[in-house]
């Protein structure tokens, strides 16, 4: 599905390289995500309060790891879902391994409690799997309480059906992605990131981990994966190719490092192929040099975070 780079690729400055590539590099740091701060403060006084009450430490960092598409570095800026994991002693495994009842659901609210000597109990919630925490100013996290295993992944309590133990692993997912990325040119993880606008934009039935998972599996062996923001919208293009091929018969692709099962929600190959078209009339008006129209095409797939 791609094309060999037009002649306009390779003009100069004053030529494409200031305008395409102009174009990709304001959309990636409108992209970034501009929380930083107050996220990593939160998690912060999160991670203090727990070890405070959970471990013998007052440590506002040990025992705590992001994860999700934060801890991956693909979030993107707007309302942000923060996904944190935080490790429990197994003693306290031991107590609600054992516990009468649900003991899954128990150890939610033990975590919620104490959480919720930091936070207002009308901003914090047990459920599932998670204790999630709201605020108003759109930011919300997700702990998951978890208790580390020999071969560090982690176990941890869901409520459902009368309550079990389940397991994840995050870190080789992190580190795998890392790694990718660094071979790429950091393209990886702007990649997905210009997915999850597209994600946003289009109501694209796909969970960010299934974008993270394709696009790590496109780039592998994509031919332009190390190049500049001059390719970008070939990039785009033909990772919109590969997504729309993808069998609509799948239920499951395999994650980055850790190989666990990432299930699809819906079919996301349609909307694909629809935005492949799009990125093709994108590419001919800017061969033909007619930016605006181009532009159009890109904030058409993109949304108002691409340039105008």
């Amino acid at each position: 599905m791609t094309a060999a780079p037009s002649g306009s690729i390779f003009v100069g400055a004053g030529g494409k390289e200031m305008g395409l590539a102009g174009w990709f590099s304001t959309f990636c740091a409108n992209l970034q995500n501009k929380d930083g701060n107050t996220i990593s403060y939160r998690y912060q006084r999160i991670t203090g309060q727990l070890n405070t009450d959970f471990w013998t430490t007052t440590s506002d960092t040990e025992h705590s790891l992001y994860v999700g598409s934060y801890g991956r570095n693909t979030a993107i800026a707007g309302p942000s879902d923060v996904d944190m994991l935080f490790q429990l002693p197994y003693a306290v495994y031991q107590q609600y391994d054992g516990h009468a009842g649900n003991g899954q659901s128990a150890l939610l609210q033990a975590v919620r409690n104490s959480m919720a000597k930091t936070y207002s109990t009308s901003h914090i919630g047990a459920d599932g799997q998670v204790v999630q925490v709201n605020w108003d100013d759109g930011i919300s996290f997700e702990v998951l309480p978890a208790f580390r295993n020999t071969d560090d992944s982690y176990t941890f309590p869901d409520t459902n059906g009368g309550g079990s133990w389940k397991t994840t692993n995050p870190k080789p997912e992190i580190a795998a992605m890392r790694t990718r990325n660094a071979a790429c040119n950091d393209n990886l993880m702007r990649l997905c990131r210009m997915m999850r606008a597209w994600k946003q934009q289009w109501s694209v039935p796909i969970s960010g981990l299934l974008i993270d998972t394709l696009a790590y599996q496109f780039i592998e062996t994509y031919q332009y994966r190390d190049k500049s923001y001059l390719y970008y919208d070939f990039i785009c293009r033909d990772f919109f190719a590969w997504m729309a091929g993808q069998d609509k018969e799948q239920e499951y692709w395999r994650a980055p490092g850790s190989g666990q099962r990432v299930y699809g929600k819906g079919l996301f190959q349609y909307k694909a192929k629809q935005c492949y078209n799009l990125a093709v009339e994108a590419i001919n008006h800017d061969t033909a040099k007619q930016d605006w129209s181009a532009k159009q095409k890109w904030r058409k797939i993109f949304g108002t975070t691409f340039p105008n």
